[in-house]
């Protein structure tokens, strides 16, 4: 038998962990277009390919540079071209046929043609390409990604022989799986620097400025052998979507490395998907998985109410509460849980487990954006991708986000729907210039009014996907 439930666990955790990062990648603008701008020119590919698309090509060149792969391998890069491709992740419940499937000839078939469809990627057979861009352009989160990726290839790139230990040699990499992860340059005074530079959220910067001077001051109370209270870590993030919760729960944790109160400072995200099971015993494990994996950093629970809302008599949601609540106290000395959601059923899910009362009483709120935060953070997506915005499409712009402000209920997703929207322009700016023979530098970077969608047409969009998503 090649696999047991365990090992298919594990890889949907890798798998995960992998989509998480590439989520992340997928909201830097820039990033994406520079990385589309590298690949071959396809007439067929008009829309930008997202990272966990490109990363395929990460995969495919680690996988030709392995002799002897074994069946384990091909359906690990299986498993994960299905994952981005349906959604859909292999049901550890039923091994006997995945054992089955990888011996059979239309999944090597299957296999193939992944391989072949991918050709198109591999334009230095010498290197990564995802890693090597962002190698190369310093990007702040190269060294956490490479860790996230060799975790998964870890996992999946096994030789018929069993080894696999020229993996860094393959990809090129100076450091070790195990190796704490960090960023040469990095400070606290840089990390407070990009928390002040994030649009809004004023209250949750106060709210971090009030905890740092909190910590600072323990910091100086321990050197000078004096005694401290027990802080806790642990935070409620209240509010809406596209708020940026999950970008200052990355930042707390490497504020809470550079205060010397977490050893790693990495930030690891999940939500109920990962860390409930569908049967006895199981969501334990899945819970030890991923703290283990955020040992020493923060564990991000997004929509953690999740947890307590689901009335099946046979759900696991609580089993994965108490096991974290466990683990929470075994590891209180470096480790810190940032559970996130809606308001109100947020502070029911606190209330709902005295275990959780007691260890989350700080709260950071985050509220919708105001109009000219939605259009400041329309604004940083041009710049970063390189786009300016006339004066009438600036107007109907602001027209748009006072609408859109003005109609927002509890699941507008703000800085979600801002990029949205972003992308739409750049669709009908295509759409108007392609026919073009020979188009113009500033016309390629330009959004004229045309190019915005009509106010009353977002809104429809934005909250016709509302109610059907209810």
């Amino acid at each position: 038998m090649l696999f047991t439930k365990e090992y298919i666990q594990e890889l949907k955790n890798a798998t995960t962990a992998v989509l998480s990062v590439c989520d992340t990648l997928n909201s830097d603008t820039k990033c994406i277009s520079e990385l589309n701008a590298l690949l071959p020119q396809n007439s067929t590919n008009k829309v930008l390919l997202k990272a966990e698309k490109i990363f395929i090509s990460d995969f495919i060149f680690v996988f030709s540079k392995v002799k002897n792969l074994s069946e384990s391998s091909q359906f690990g890069l299986a498993y994960y071209y299905d994952a981005i491709r349906n959604q859909h992740f292999a049901n550890e419940n039923e091994i006997e046929s995945l054992n089955k499937l990888v011996t059979t000839n239309p999944f090597k078939s299957h296999f193939n043609k992944i391989i072949q469809s991918n050709i198109l990627f591999e334009l230095d057979q010498s290197r990564t390409f995802l890693l090597n861009y962002l190698k190369k352009n310093k990007h702040p989160r190269y060294k956490e990604i490479v860790t996230i990726f060799k975790v998964f290839l870890k996992l999946v790139c096994v030789t018929e022989d069993q080894n696999n230990n020229k993996l860094d040699e393959i990809l090129g990499i100076d450091f070790k799986i195990n190796d704490v992860i960090e960023i040469s340059d990095d400070s606290l005074e840089k990390v407070l620097e990009e928390l002040n530079g994030l649009i809004g959220l004023e209250n949750v910067k106060k709210d971090v400025a009030e905890l740092v001077n909190l910590l600072k001051v323990q910091q100086k109370r321990t050197k000078q052998g004096l005694k401290n209270i027990e802080i806790t870590l642990h935070t409620v993030f209240l509010g809406p979507p596209g708020t940026g919760k999950t970008t200052v729960a990355r930042l707390l944790g490497r504020i809470f490395k550079h205060l010397e109160f977490l050893s790693n400072g990495q930030m690891i995200e999940t939500d109920r998907e990962g860390m409930v099971a569908g049967y006895v015993g199981q969501t334990a494990t899945k819970v030890d998985a991923i703290v283990e994996e955020a040992k020493g950093g923060v564990l991000f629970v997004d929509e953690a109410y999740a947890l307590s809302q689901n009335a099946l008599g046979n759900d696991y949601g609580g089993e994965a509460v108490n096991t974290l609540l466990k683990r929470m106290e075994d590891f209180r000395d470096d480790f810190a849980v940032v559970v996130a959601g809606y308001d109100e059923p947020m502070q029911i899910f606190i209330d709902s487990n005295p275990g959780l009362r007691s260890r989350f009483n700080r709260f950071f709120h985050f509220d919708h954006f105001k109009p000219s935060e939605l259009f400041s953070i329309f604004e940083l997506n041009c710049k970063k991708a390189d786009f300016i915005v006339t004066e009438e499409a600036k107007e109907k712009l602001k027209d748009t986000f006072e609408l859109l402000y003005e109609k927002r209920d509890d699941s507008f997703g703000n800085a979600r729907v801002v990029r949205n929207l972003f992308e739409k322009c750049i669709q009908k700016q295509a759409n108007r210039i392609v026919t073009i023979k020979r188009v113009s530098k500033k016309a390629l970077k330009t959004l004229l009014e045309q190019d915005i969608p009509e106010p009353k047409e977002t809104i429809e969009q934005v909250f016709y996907k509302h109610k059907n998503d209810e």
